[in-house]
Formats: structure tokens, sequence, C-alpha cells
């Protein structure tokens, strides 16, 4: 195992996570946010990603729309949409 393997099991055991973490669709996940978005978006999308499981959604789906949202990322669609409100 790797030094990041480790961790990632040593956390898993200490939070009392019982389902393997998909390291990959993480990682993934946060590289695509950090390129398309901001790098400071990157550990925050993952934490939402988090939450979103906690709560029952399915984690490639979630993680796979989330993608696509910061593919697509277009923060002045975003503040025009706000100001609109």
């Amino acid at each position: 195992m790797s030094n990041l393997d480790d961790w990632v099991a040593a956390v898993s055991v200490d939070l009392g996570l019982d389902k393997p973490v998909d390291r990959s669709l993480v990682l993934d996940l946060a590289r695509d946010v950090a390129h398309g978005v901001a790098r400071p978006a990157a550990p925050l999308t993952t934490y939402l990603l988090g939450l979103a499981v906690g709560a029952g959604a399915d984690p490639r789906a979630a993680a796979t729309a989330i993608s696509a949202l910061a593919e697509g990322w277009n923060p002045d669609r975003v503040s025009e949409t706000t100001l609109e409100d």
C-alpha cells in the first residue's frame, strides 16, 4: 500500500466508515474542479460530495454531475443569474 492508501485507510477507520473510499473518483473530481473552477474549490467540492453521499446520493452519479458543472463553469453566467433574482 502507498502512503496515501495507508492514510485513507487510517482515517476511514478513525471515522468509523464501513464503505471503501473510491480514491480515484474523489481525486479525479478534485482535479476537474481545480482546473475548471479554481484550486480552492477542489477541497470544498469534495467535502460537498461527501455531504451528498452521506445524505444518500450515489457517489459516481454525484461526481459526474459536479464534473460536468465544473467543465462548463462560467462564473459570469452565475453572477448574472444571481443579480436578476
